[in-house]
C-alpha cells in the first residue's frame, strides 16, 4: 500500500542531513592532507610509467605483427610448392623463440654483465613481484623505466624478427628439425650476445659509444649474415636457373601485402625503441625518418631497375622500401630528415646491386634477404658515422657528450667506433653461423631429403599444399609424365 510522503517528512529528512554534514564535514576536510611536492612527484612518476608501459606494449604488438608481414612476403615470393613450409617455419620460429628467450636469451642479453660480453642472470624471468605487489623494473642491463615483463616482451619481438630473416633466405630446402634447432640456438645465444654488447648499459660496445638505435646491426645485420651462411651451406634449390636475378614470384599480391604490413610494423620497431614517451619530439623524428627512408628506398630501387631493364619492377620496389627501412633503423634517432632520404636512396640502389652480387656467386637467396637486411643493415649502421648529430648520439663511457658524424663536423672518431663495432658483430655472427649450420649439416638436419626436392617440400614434409586444387592437377601431370617416360624411356621434366 503506497503512502504519500507528507511535506513535513521531507523537511525533517533535510534537517537531519544538514546536522550530520555540519558535525562531520570539518573532520573529513581535516583528514584529507593537502598534496605535497613529494606525493605529486610520486603520482607523476607512476603515471609516466603507466603511459610508457602502454606505449612499449602497443609498439611491441606491432613488431610481433611483422611476423605476418614476413610470412606473406615469403609466401608471395617463393615457389608455390614451398609456401606451406615457409608459413609453418615463420610461425614455429615465433613459438620457439618465446620459450628460449624466456629461459635463456633475455638473461644473456640484459642480465648482469660478465666483462661487457654476456649476461649472467635474470634467466627464466627470475625477477618476481615484491611482497608489496610491486613489479620489478627494467633489468640489470637496462635503464628503461618500464617493468621487466614489458621490456621482455618488446625484446622478444625483436628476437623473433632476427630468426625470421634467416628463414626467408633458406626457404624451400631446409630440414624442419634443423629449422627448429637453429631458431632455438639463435634465440639462446648468437642474437642475445650481440644485444648485450650493444643495448645493455653494461655492454662493451655500448660503453664505447657505439650507436644502433633500433637494430640495423643488432637485428638485420645479424639476421642477414646468418641467412647468407645458411643459404651458402644449403646450396641452391633444384632447378634454380637462370641465375642473374631473383626467381619469379608466384603471388605478387601476397608479396605486396606482406611488405605493406612490414612497413606498418616498422612504426612499432623504430618509434617503440624509445622505450618511453617522455621525449615526444624524438618519437616524431624517428617516425618521420622511418617513413622517408622507406619511400626513398622504394623510388630509387624501381627507377634504378627501370634504367637497367626498361621495366617497372614491383619486386624490386618492394625490396627497395624494405632496404630503406632497414638502413634507417640504426640512425633514425640520430640524424636529420634530409639524411634519412639520402640513406634510403642509397639503400634502394644497394638492394639491386646486392641481389646481383649474390646471384653472381650462385647463392640461392629467393627473397633477397641478404641484400635487404645484411648489406643495408651494415650501410645504415655506418651512416651514423657520417650523418650523426652529436647532441643525439650515445655518449661514450665517462664522457659528457655524444660524437658527431664526419659530415656533421665531428671528425672520424664516431665512424671508427661504428666500424669497430660492426666488424666485431659481423665476425662473431659469421663464425657462429658456420659452426651452427655446419653442425646441422654434419648430423643430417640442414637440408631436406632429396626426395623432397623432387616432389616438393610441402608435400614431402607436411603432406599439404597452399593451393590444393592446383597441386592436384600438377600431381596428375607429373604421374602422366612418369608413365610416358616409362613407356618411351625418356626422363620427365621435374619443374614447378
Amino acid at each position: 500500500m503506497n503512502k504519500r510522503i507528507r511535506p513535513w517528512h521531507r523537511l525533517l529528512a533535510l534537517a537531519i542531513g544538514a546536522m550530520v554534514f555540519a558535525v562531520f564535514a570539518p573532520t573529513i576536510v581535516q583528514a584529507a592532507d593537502p598534496p605535497t611536492v613529494q606525493s605529486l612527484a610520486e603520482t607523476t612518476t607512476k603515471l609516466q610509467i603507466s603511459i610508457d608501459t602502454t606505449w612499449v606494449l602497443l609498439t611491441g604488438f606491432l613488431v610481433f605483427f611483422m611476423q605476418t608481414g614476413f610470412s606473406m612476403l615469403e609466401a608471395g615470393l617463393l615457389r608455390q610448392r614451398g609456401v606451406v613450409n615457409a608459413l609453418l617455419e615463420n610461425f614455429i620460429d615465433a613459438a620457439v623463440t618465446i620459450l628460449i628467450w624466456w629461459g635463456i636469451g633475455f638473461g644473456i642479453a640484459f642480465g648482469t654483465s660478465a666483462g661487457g660480453f654476456i649476461g649472467t642472470d635474470t634467466f627464466f624471468l627470475s625477477q618476481l613481484p615484491g611482497a608489496d605487489g610491486s613489479y620489478p623494473m627494467g633489468a640489470p642491463g637496462s635503464t628503461a623505466a618500464i617493468n621487466t615483463y614489458t621490456l621482455f616482451f618488446f625484446q622478444f619481438a625483436f628476437a623473433a624478427t632476427a630468426s625470421t630473416i634467416t628463414t626467408g633466405a633458406m626457404a624451400g630446402r631446409t630440414d624442419f628439425i634443423g629449422d627448429l634447432i637453429y631458431s632455438a640456438v639463435m634465440a639462446a645465444f648468437s642474437y642475445p650476445v650481440i644485444v648485450h654488447w650493444v643495448w645493455s648499459s653494461q655492454g662493451w660496445l655500448f660503453k664505447m659509444g657505439y650507436n644502433d638505435f633500433a637494430g640495423s646491426s643488432v637485428v638485420h645485420t645479424v639476421g642477414g649474415w646468418t641467412a647468407l651462411v645458411g643459404a651458402y651451406l644449403l646450396g641452391p634449390r633444384p632447378g634454380r636457373t637462370p641465375w642473374g636475378t631473383l626467381p619469379p614470384a608466384h603471388n605478387l599480391g601476397l608479396a605486396t601485402l606482406g611488405t605493406m604490413i612490414l612497413w606498418f610494423g616498422w612504426y612499432g620497431f623504430n618509434p617503440g625503441s624509445t622505450l618511453g614517451t617522455a621525449n615526444t619530439g624524438l618519437i616524431g623524428l624517428v617516425t618521420i625518418n622511418t617513413s622517408l627512408g622507406a619511400g626513398a628506398g622504394a623510388l630509387s630501387a624501381i627507377f634504378y631497375q627501370y634504367i637497367r631493364t626498361g621495366k617497372w619492377d614491383l619486386v624490386y620496389c618492394l625490396n627497395g622500401s624494405l632496404a630503406g627501412l632497414v638502413a634507417v633503423t640504426a640512425p633514425c634517432a640520430y640524424i636529420a630528415p634530409w639524411a634519412s632520404v639520402l640513406i634510403g636512396l642509397t639503400g634502394g640502389i644497394l638492394v639491386v646491386l646486392g641481389v646481383d652480387l649474390i646471384e653472381s656467386l650462385h647463392i640461392d637467396d629467393p627473397v633477397g634477404a641478404f641484400a635487404v637486411h645484411g648489406i643495408n643493415g651494415m650501410m645504415g649502421t655506418l651512416s651514423i658515422g657520417f650523418f650523426g648529430v652529436a647532441s643525439l648520439t650515445n655518449k661514450p663511457d665517462g664522457e659528457t657528450a655524444g660524437l658527431g658524424g664526419l659530415f656533421m663536423g665531428g671528425g672520424f672518431r664516431l665512424l671508427i667506433v661504428q666500424l669497430i663495432g660492426l666488424a666485431a658483430i659481423v665476425v662473431f655472427t659469421v663464425a657462429f653461423a658456420f659452426l651452427m649450420f655446419g653442425a646441422l649439416k654434419a648430423i643430417g638436419h640442414l637440408r631436406v631429403n632429396p626426395e623432397a626436392d623432387r616432389v616438393g617440400i610441402d608435400s614431402y614434409e607436411h603432406g599439404a599444399t597452399v593451393w590444393p586444387d592446383v597441386y592436384a592437377v600438377e600431381q596428375f601431370v607429373e604421374e602422366e609424365g612418369k608413365n610416358r617416360s616409362h613407356d618411351t624411356g625418356v626422363g620427365a621434366y621435374e619443374g614447378d
